[in-house]
């Protein structure tokens, strides 16, 4: 179902939590809100679903303003950040328990949960309790008991942060296996850039309560809005010239004859080894950027092989025309 948020504001006494947002959400995305701790991103999550009340305008999911009625009402289920799974029941039982809530007979519960189980590739496991399950495993129960109860939206409060690193890809690898699979709209809490990247049709990034921009993750990463998203999104630099502010991106900046028309004099202050890629910090005093942090240029591993740079090298950085993108003030 479609999702529409409207003028959607959240106010805890004299603290503005949401602030007037609008937002349409299309059938059968995948969306993911993402901004840093205490931007709003969970609060809007939590007003869609109904478990905060909202202080003014409106949830719309499908043909209907929802803002007023109870979750149950509302055609969504959410998969909780702790999993919230019931340690004294099974995998199957904790997976048939909302059905149970509904007045489902028991074989028919039971029945639906399996395939469920199926669905998230935990069949085998389906008598266990929680305590006998790893991380990951817990998560996918979690997951077949959210979507269980046949839900038109699902919402996931930062469903792969107890992840270890290896796991968290894998895991995301199947969430989107699943919203894709079952065609249903998914809205995802993150504070992960390359979560929201890898994921979403739609990102949207938070910042006090506001939306700073919204798009697909390309034009996200590509023409960042402002100086915020460049920074958050990350991969930018966000310089200050004289006649206006850019974000140019860090694997465009290029170094010594190829530095282009904006060239300054730099000094290498970071030089990191990733694997792929070499990471050079670099101060530029004639490059105004925020809080006087260092630029960073990321070069290919052949490129820096080539033409390998030290600690103190004195350079010259810049960037070919048409690479530096005009942020909004």
């Amino acid at each position: 179902m479609d999702i529409e948020l409207v003028g959607l504001t959240k106010r805890y006494g004299d603290t503005l939590a949401v602030d007037a947002i609008d937002l349409k959400i299309r059938s059968g995305s995948y969306c993911c809100l993402l901004g840093p701790s205490g931007c709003g991103k969970t609060t809007t999550l939590r007003m869609i679903a109904g478990h905060e009340t909202v202080s003014s305008g409106d949830v719309v999911i499908g043909p209907k303003a929802v803002g007023d009625l109870p979750p149950a009402q509302r055609g969504t289920a959410m998969m909780f950040q702790s999993y919230a799974l019931f340690p004294h029941l099974t995998c199957r039982d904790n997976v048939a328990f909302g059905l149970k809530m509904r007045g489902m007979p028991k074989a028919e519960r039971l029945r639906r949960a399996e395939a469920m189980l199926g669905l998230v590739q935990m069949e085998a496991l389906a008598a266990r309790l929680p305590a006998q399950l790893s991380g990951g495993q817990q998560q996918r129960v979690a997951l077949a008991r959210a979507l269980v109860t046949g839900p038109k939206v699902l919402l996931l409060d930062e469903p792969l942060s107890a992840l270890d690193p290896f796991l968290r890809v894998r895991m995301r690898t199947e969430l989107k296996r699943l919203q894709t699979e079952l065609g249903i709209t998914f809205v995802h809490v993150t504070h992960s850039q390359e979560e929201a990247m890898a994921l979403s049709d739609l990102v949207v990034v938070m910042n006090g309560g506001r939306i700073e921009q919204a798009g697909d993750p390309r034009t996200v990463f590509e023409r960042p809005a402002t100086a915020f998203v460049a920074r958050f999104i990350g991969g930018h630099n966000v310089i200050a010239l004289p006649d206006r502010r850019v974000a140019v991106r860090a694997d465009r900046m290029r170094l010594g004859a190829e530095a282009g028309p904006d060239a300054a004099p730099a000094r290498v202050v970071a030089v990191e080894y990733q694997g792929s890629a070499v990471h050079l910090g670099l101060e530029a005093p004639d490059l105004g950027t925020d809080a006087g942090t260092p630029l960073t240029a990321i070069l290919s591993d052949r490129a820096y092989a080539a033409t390998p740079f030290r600690l103190g090298d004195l350079v010259r950085v810049g960037w070919q025309a048409g690479e530096a993108h005009r942020l909004d003030a």
